[in-house]
């Protein structure tokens, strides 16, 4: 009798630790561990601040796989028939890309007790994630140049600065959002895209450079060869709290956001503890951490934000719905962003 309780006892132990962290069944981490793929900006925050208090709450070992969105996005289509990844965080973008190639599972909101304490959009985002931070766009500026009064949008086809304003390239997170605020703000709304790029050829010979990068960018503005740029806030908060003399502000047209996903890899060798670290990834104390270790906006209510986060980007920083900014239309993106990409190097950078 001993034995059989004994033996009944193990298998019910082996039946737990296979529903954390098992690999059985796909091409998963050694030794069960949970593969999550990220952002290779503030990897090593990220390790520090999510994936070392994770572990250590759960027990459940992770191993931390960065890079860029494409390359990341590339190897899910590689190994898509034999996954060896469980989480993907990703740019909406491309993960709406991901989803449409089934790379994807549907995440049930009922294992993840936190998104019940998230902003609105977060909980309506129509994905088969969820998203867990967010960027908003606005225009950076010279104070200098503008005192405490910002650009609108249509200033930038102003002659007078012509020579002195970048814009953002349409492969830059800010760049299909700046698309669209062009379109609403001259056309018939967010989706005239005929407008969109009429008028952004037109600006096209006023325009210093067309940037791709955040450091790339903040140069421009702290040497004083722009003066104006569509951007994101996150650009803006380590310039402002090293005193330069550039600020934010959201768009007069246009109040669109762009958020990071976080997503469960389809055929994940372990799909129960991929769906606890989401949760953990949702928790105030996560988005806390990650907001003040390299300025993650957390989606999660009870989260704190850094005060220069508050600073920039005002009550946005914690609601943005009710400041009144969107997501873009993701499927629309979607259905278009090849033909825009092109259309862009045709017509606007090229």
């Amino acid at each position: 009798m001993r034995r059989v309780v004994a033996l009944l006892a193990a298998t019910a132990l082996a039946t737990l630790l296979a529903g954390c962290g098992s690999s059985s069944g796909g091409g998963g981490g050694s030794g069960g561990e949970l593969v999550v793929s990220g952002f290779s900006f503030g990897a090593q925050d990220f390790q520090r601040t999510v994936i070392e208090p994770f572990q250590q709450q759960t027990g459940v070992k992770v191993s931390f796989e960065p890079g860029s969105n494409s390359d990341r996005y590339n190897k899910l289509l590689v190994n898509k028939a034999r996954p060896d990844t469980d989480v993907v965080l990703m740019s909406d973008i491309f993960a709406k890309q991901g989803e449409q190639q089934g790379l994807f599972a549907k995440i049930d909101p009922a294992s993840l007790p936190n998104l019940g304490q998230t902003v609105d959009f977060a909980r309506s985002s129509g994905g088969m994630g969820v998203p867990y931070t967010f960027t908003l766009l606005g225009m950076l500026y010279s104070t200098q140049t503008f005192g405490n009064t910002p650009p609108t949008v249509a200033a930038l086809w102003d002659p007078k600065f012509a020579g002195k304003i970048a814009l953002p390239d349409i492969s830059a997170t800010a760049g299909v959002p700046f698309l669209m605020a062009v379109a609403q703000t001259f056309g018939s709304g967010p989706q005239d895209m005929a407008t969109a790029f009429a008028k952004l050829a037109e600006l096209k010979p006023h325009v210093l450079q067309f940037y791709s990068s955040t450091t790339e960018l903040l140069s421009l503005l702290q040497r004083g060869e722009i003066v104006a740029a569509p951007g994101l806030d996150l650009f803006a908060y380590g310039a402002v709290a090293g005193g330069s003399p550039i600020g934010w502000a959201p768009l007069d047209t246009g109040k669109f956001l762009s958020y990071n996903e976080a997503e469960i890899v389809a055929g994940s060798p372990n799909p129960k503890a991929a769906a606890t670290f989401v949760n953990y990834l949702l928790s105030a104390e996560a988005e806390s951490a990650t907001a003040k270790a390299f300025y993650d906006k957390p989606v999660n209510r009870g989260a704190s934000v850094p005060p220069i986060v508050a600073r920039v980007s005002g009550g946005a920083a914690k609601d943005p719905g009710a400041a009144g900014f969107t997501p873009v239309d993701l499927d629309f993106v979607a259905q278009h962003r090849a033909e825009w990409i092109d259309e862009f190097a045709r017509r606007v950078s090229g």
